[in-house]
Protein backbone atom coordinates (compact mmCIF):
# COMPACT_ATOMS: atom_id res chain seq x y z
CA UNK A 1 0.00 0.00 0.00
CA UNK A 2 3.20 1.98 0.54
CA UNK A 3 2.55 3.13 -3.98
CA UNK A 4 -1.28 3.92 -2.91
CA UNK A 5 -0.02 6.38 -0.42
CA UNK A 6 2.23 8.37 -2.79
CA UNK A 7 -0.84 8.39 -4.83
CA UNK A 8 -3.11 9.69 -2.74
CA UNK A 9 -0.41 12.41 -1.69
CA UNK A 10 0.20 13.78 -5.08
CA UNK A 11 -3.39 13.94 -5.99
CA UNK A 12 -4.14 16.00 -2.21
CA UNK A 13 -1.51 18.56 -3.00
CA UNK A 14 -2.13 18.74 -6.85
CA UNK A 15 -6.00 19.50 -5.78
CA UNK A 16 -4.33 22.44 -3.14
CA UNK A 17 -2.86 24.02 -6.10
CA UNK A 18 -5.50 23.28 -8.51
CA UNK A 19 -7.83 25.12 -6.42
CA UNK A 20 -5.47 27.82 -6.21
CA UNK A 21 -5.77 28.02 -9.43
CA UNK A 22 -9.58 27.96 -9.87
CA UNK A 23 -10.23 30.81 -6.84
CA UNK A 24 -8.05 33.12 -9.60
CA UNK A 25 -8.43 35.17 -12.80
CA UNK A 26 -6.88 32.02 -14.21
CA UNK A 27 -6.72 31.91 -18.64
CA UNK A 28 -7.80 29.37 -20.84
CA UNK A 29 -5.34 28.34 -23.68
CA UNK A 30 -6.42 25.69 -26.61
CA UNK A 31 -3.98 22.70 -26.93
CA UNK A 32 -3.39 20.96 -30.94
CA UNK A 33 -7.15 18.92 -30.63
CA UNK A 34 -8.80 21.92 -29.36
CA UNK A 35 -9.50 20.92 -25.81
CA UNK A 36 -8.65 23.79 -22.95
CA UNK A 37 -5.62 24.35 -20.95
CA UNK A 38 -5.14 26.14 -18.15
CA UNK A 39 -2.54 26.74 -15.62
CA UNK A 40 -4.05 24.20 -13.21
CA UNK A 41 -3.67 21.28 -15.74
CA UNK A 42 0.47 21.97 -15.65
CA UNK A 43 0.84 22.85 -11.91
CA UNK A 44 -1.06 19.70 -11.32
CA UNK A 45 1.18 17.70 -13.92
CA UNK A 46 4.08 18.77 -12.44
CA UNK A 47 3.56 18.06 -8.71
CA UNK A 48 2.12 14.15 -9.81
CA UNK A 49 4.92 13.58 -11.64
CA UNK A 50 7.41 14.88 -8.98
CA UNK A 51 5.68 12.61 -6.50
CA UNK A 52 5.44 9.81 -8.73
CA UNK A 53 8.64 9.89 -10.26
CA UNK A 54 9.95 8.63 -6.81
CA UNK A 55 8.62 5.52 -7.01
CA UNK A 56 10.76 4.67 -10.02
CA UNK A 57 7.67 3.72 -12.06
CA UNK A 58 7.00 5.55 -15.65
CA UNK A 59 4.44 7.33 -16.27
CA UNK A 60 1.17 8.20 -18.90
CA UNK A 61 0.01 11.44 -18.37
CA UNK A 62 -2.17 13.41 -20.45
CA UNK A 63 -0.16 16.46 -20.05
CA UNK A 64 3.16 14.71 -20.56
CA UNK A 65 5.21 13.90 -22.82
CA UNK A 66 4.01 11.74 -26.02
CA UNK A 67 5.63 8.39 -26.02
CA UNK A 68 6.02 6.00 -28.62
CA UNK A 69 4.68 2.49 -28.42
CA UNK A 70 8.20 1.49 -28.85
CA UNK A 71 9.02 2.89 -25.54
CA UNK A 72 6.02 2.10 -24.01
CA UNK A 73 5.09 -1.41 -25.34
CA UNK A 74 7.94 -3.62 -22.50
CA UNK A 75 6.34 -1.73 -19.22
CA UNK A 76 4.82 -3.89 -16.66
CA UNK A 77 3.94 -1.76 -14.15
CA UNK A 78 3.14 1.95 -14.67
CA UNK A 79 1.56 5.56 -13.85
CA UNK A 80 -1.86 6.64 -16.02
CA UNK A 81 -2.62 10.20 -14.99
CA UNK A 82 -4.86 12.81 -15.60
CA UNK A 83 -3.95 15.88 -13.97
CA UNK A 84 -7.17 17.40 -14.39
CA UNK A 85 -10.35 15.34 -15.73
CA UNK A 86 -12.69 18.03 -16.83
CA UNK A 87 -11.20 20.93 -17.84
CA UNK A 88 -14.20 21.99 -19.30
CA UNK A 89 -16.23 21.91 -16.18
CA UNK A 90 -13.24 24.14 -14.39
CA UNK A 91 -13.62 26.38 -16.67
CA UNK A 92 -16.87 26.94 -16.39
CA UNK A 93 -16.64 26.64 -12.57
CA UNK A 94 -19.40 23.99 -11.78
CA UNK A 95 -16.79 21.63 -9.50
CA UNK A 96 -16.94 19.36 -11.37
CA UNK A 97 -13.69 17.78 -12.08
CA UNK A 98 -10.92 15.38 -10.58
CA UNK A 99 -8.13 14.44 -10.18
CA UNK A 100 -6.97 11.03 -11.53
CA UNK A 101 -4.22 8.60 -10.92
CA UNK A 102 -4.11 4.94 -11.80
CA UNK A 103 -1.62 2.29 -11.19
CA UNK A 104 -1.63 -0.35 -14.04
CA UNK A 105 -0.21 -3.51 -14.04
CA UNK A 106 -0.05 -5.69 -17.51
CA UNK A 107 -3.02 -3.90 -19.04
CA UNK A 108 -5.49 -3.95 -16.09
CA UNK A 109 -6.22 -1.11 -13.26
CA UNK A 110 -4.80 -1.92 -9.99
CA UNK A 111 -5.31 0.84 -7.93
CA UNK A 112 -6.87 3.85 -8.33
CA UNK A 113 -6.81 7.74 -6.83
CA UNK A 114 -10.03 10.47 -8.20
CA UNK A 115 -10.28 13.55 -5.94
CA UNK A 116 -12.85 16.22 -6.44
CA UNK A 117 -10.64 19.07 -4.88
CA UNK A 118 -13.73 21.72 -4.80
CA UNK A 119 -15.54 18.79 -2.83
CA UNK A 120 -12.40 17.73 -0.41
CA UNK A 121 -13.82 13.72 -1.57
CA UNK A 122 -11.48 11.08 -2.40
CA UNK A 123 -11.89 8.17 -3.46
CA UNK A 124 -9.49 5.34 -3.91
CA UNK A 125 -9.19 1.76 -4.46
CA UNK A 126 -6.31 -0.87 -4.23
CA UNK A 127 -6.11 -4.63 -3.83
CA UNK A 128 -5.06 -4.19 0.45
CA UNK A 129 -7.72 -1.38 0.74
CA UNK A 130 -10.92 -2.45 -1.26
CA UNK A 131 -12.63 0.63 -2.72
CA UNK A 132 -13.31 3.67 -0.09
CA UNK A 133 -14.55 6.90 -0.03
CA UNK A 134 -13.55 9.56 2.41
CA UNK A 135 -13.94 13.48 3.08
CA UNK A 136 -10.96 15.22 4.02
CA UNK A 137 -10.37 18.07 6.77
CA UNK A 138 -8.60 20.78 6.14
CA UNK A 139 -6.20 19.06 9.04
CA UNK A 140 -5.77 15.60 7.07
CA UNK A 141 -5.05 17.87 4.22
CA UNK A 142 -2.18 19.54 5.30
CA UNK A 143 -0.47 16.81 7.05
CA UNK A 144 -0.06 14.85 3.87
CA UNK A 145 3.05 17.11 2.82
CA UNK A 146 4.64 17.02 6.61
CA UNK A 147 3.47 13.02 7.27
CA UNK A 148 2.27 11.31 4.47
CA UNK A 149 2.19 8.04 6.03
CA UNK A 150 0.32 9.32 9.43
CA UNK A 151 -1.82 11.02 7.17
CA UNK A 152 -2.89 8.01 5.21
CA UNK A 153 -3.12 5.62 8.01
CA UNK A 154 -5.93 8.34 9.30
CA UNK A 155 -7.59 8.69 5.89
CA UNK A 156 -8.07 4.71 6.01
CA UNK A 157 -9.79 4.81 9.16
CA UNK A 158 -12.06 7.32 8.42
CA UNK A 159 -12.84 5.96 5.01
CA UNK A 160 -16.08 4.07 4.63
CA UNK A 161 -15.79 1.32 1.63
CA UNK A 162 -17.59 1.08 -1.38
CA UNK A 163 -20.50 0.89 -2.27
CA UNK A 164 -22.59 2.65 -0.04
CA UNK A 165 -25.91 3.28 -0.99
CA UNK A 166 -28.38 0.68 -0.93
CA UNK A 167 -29.52 -0.05 -4.40
CA UNK A 168 -32.94 -1.78 -3.68
CA UNK A 169 -34.95 0.96 -2.89
CA UNK A 170 -34.04 3.53 -5.51
CA UNK A 171 -35.30 4.24 -8.78
CA UNK A 172 -32.79 2.74 -11.52
CA UNK A 173 -30.17 5.31 -12.29
CA UNK A 174 -27.94 6.50 -15.36
CA UNK A 175 -24.93 8.43 -15.02
CA UNK A 176 -24.06 10.14 -18.18
CA UNK A 177 -21.68 12.80 -19.55
CA UNK A 178 -22.71 16.75 -18.86
CA UNK A 179 -20.85 17.61 -22.17
CA UNK A 180 -20.81 14.17 -24.31
CA UNK A 181 -24.48 13.41 -24.82
CA UNK A 182 -25.08 11.46 -28.40
CA UNK A 183 -28.20 9.99 -29.93
CA UNK A 184 -26.32 6.49 -28.56
CA UNK A 185 -26.81 7.41 -25.39
CA UNK A 186 -29.96 9.01 -25.66
CA UNK A 187 -31.08 5.40 -26.95
CA UNK A 188 -29.59 4.05 -23.99
CA UNK A 189 -31.82 5.74 -21.50
CA UNK A 190 -34.93 5.13 -23.69
CA UNK A 191 -34.34 1.24 -23.53
CA UNK A 192 -33.51 1.54 -20.18
CA UNK A 193 -36.95 2.86 -19.53
CA UNK A 194 -38.63 0.23 -21.52
CA UNK A 195 -36.71 -2.67 -19.06
CA UNK A 196 -37.29 -1.00 -15.65
CA UNK A 197 -39.97 1.69 -16.03
CA UNK A 198 -39.11 4.93 -13.71
CA UNK A 199 -35.51 6.06 -14.69
CA UNK A 200 -33.64 8.63 -13.00
CA UNK A 201 -30.75 10.34 -15.04
CA UNK A 202 -27.53 12.61 -13.64
CA UNK A 203 -25.83 14.45 -15.51
CA UNK A 204 -22.27 14.83 -14.30
CA UNK A 205 -18.69 15.78 -15.85
CA UNK A 206 -15.46 14.04 -15.54
CA UNK A 207 -14.86 10.71 -13.65
CA UNK A 208 -17.15 11.43 -11.46
CA UNK A 209 -19.61 9.27 -13.36
CA UNK A 210 -17.50 5.92 -12.12
CA UNK A 211 -17.80 7.03 -8.60
CA UNK A 212 -21.42 7.30 -8.53
CA UNK A 213 -21.80 3.59 -9.89
CA UNK A 214 -18.56 2.54 -7.53
CA UNK A 215 -20.92 3.93 -4.49
CA UNK A 216 -24.00 2.89 -5.66
CA UNK A 217 -25.52 6.38 -6.78
CA UNK A 218 -25.88 5.24 -10.22
CA UNK A 219 -26.58 1.85 -11.92
CA UNK A 220 -24.73 2.15 -14.78
CA UNK A 221 -22.94 4.97 -16.82
CA UNK A 222 -22.20 3.92 -21.17
CA UNK A 223 -20.15 6.53 -22.86
CA UNK A 224 -20.16 6.47 -26.71
CA UNK A 225 -17.88 9.78 -26.82
CA UNK A 226 -14.51 9.49 -27.50
CA UNK A 227 -12.08 8.98 -24.19
CA UNK A 228 -8.51 8.08 -23.86
CA UNK A 229 -6.93 5.68 -21.09
CA UNK A 230 -6.25 8.70 -18.81
CA UNK A 231 -9.80 9.54 -19.02
CA UNK A 232 -10.44 6.36 -17.47
CA UNK A 233 -7.80 3.91 -16.03
CA UNK A 234 -8.20 5.04 -11.81
CA UNK A 235 -12.22 5.45 -12.28
CA UNK A 236 -12.29 1.08 -13.40
CA UNK A 237 -9.79 0.58 -10.58
CA UNK A 238 -12.06 2.11 -8.27
CA UNK A 239 -15.52 0.46 -10.12
CA UNK A 240 -14.76 -2.68 -10.27
CA UNK A 241 -13.08 -2.91 -7.11
CA UNK A 242 -16.56 -1.79 -5.50
CA UNK A 243 -18.07 -4.61 -7.44
CA UNK A 244 -19.09 -3.12 -10.46
CA UNK A 245 -18.03 -4.44 -14.43
CA UNK A 246 -16.37 -1.93 -16.57
CA UNK A 247 -16.28 -3.56 -20.29
CA UNK A 248 -15.94 -2.58 -23.83
CA UNK A 249 -19.43 -1.91 -25.17
CA UNK A 250 -20.00 -3.98 -28.18
CA UNK A 251 -16.99 -6.69 -27.32
CA UNK A 252 -17.76 -7.38 -23.28
CA UNK A 253 -14.00 -7.49 -22.66
CA UNK A 254 -12.95 -5.16 -19.69
CA UNK A 255 -10.91 -1.96 -21.15
CA UNK A 256 -7.16 -2.52 -21.61
CA UNK A 257 -4.44 -0.14 -21.22
CA UNK A 258 -0.97 1.03 -23.08
CA UNK A 259 -2.27 0.03 -26.27
CA UNK A 260 -0.61 1.84 -29.46
CA UNK A 261 -3.69 3.86 -29.90
CA UNK A 262 -4.64 5.63 -26.41
CA UNK A 263 -8.41 5.95 -27.42
CA UNK A 264 -10.38 3.47 -25.67
CA UNK A 265 -13.92 1.92 -27.14
CA UNK A 266 -17.21 2.55 -26.47
CA UNK A 267 -17.78 0.91 -22.79
CA UNK A 268 -20.28 0.68 -20.15
CA UNK A 269 -19.79 1.02 -15.99
CA UNK A 270 -22.60 -1.45 -14.45
CA UNK A 271 -23.39 -2.53 -11.10
CA UNK A 272 -23.87 -6.71 -11.29
CA UNK A 273 -27.22 -7.41 -10.97
CA UNK A 274 -28.60 -8.42 -7.79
Amino acid sequence: METLSVMIQAAVEAGTAVLEVYDSDFQVTEKSDHSPLTLADLRANEIISSRLRNTGLPILSEEGTDLPFSERRSWKTFFVVDPLDGTKEFVKRNGEFTINIARVHGQTPVSGVILVPVKNVLYFADPGTGARKALLTEELTKSFPENPEQAFQALLRMSSALPIAPRAAMPYTIAGSRSHSTPELQAFVEKCRLEHGAVEYISVGSSLKFCLVAEGTADVYLRTGPTCEWDTAAGQAIAEQAGAVVEDFHSGRPLRYNKEDLHNPWFIVRREAG
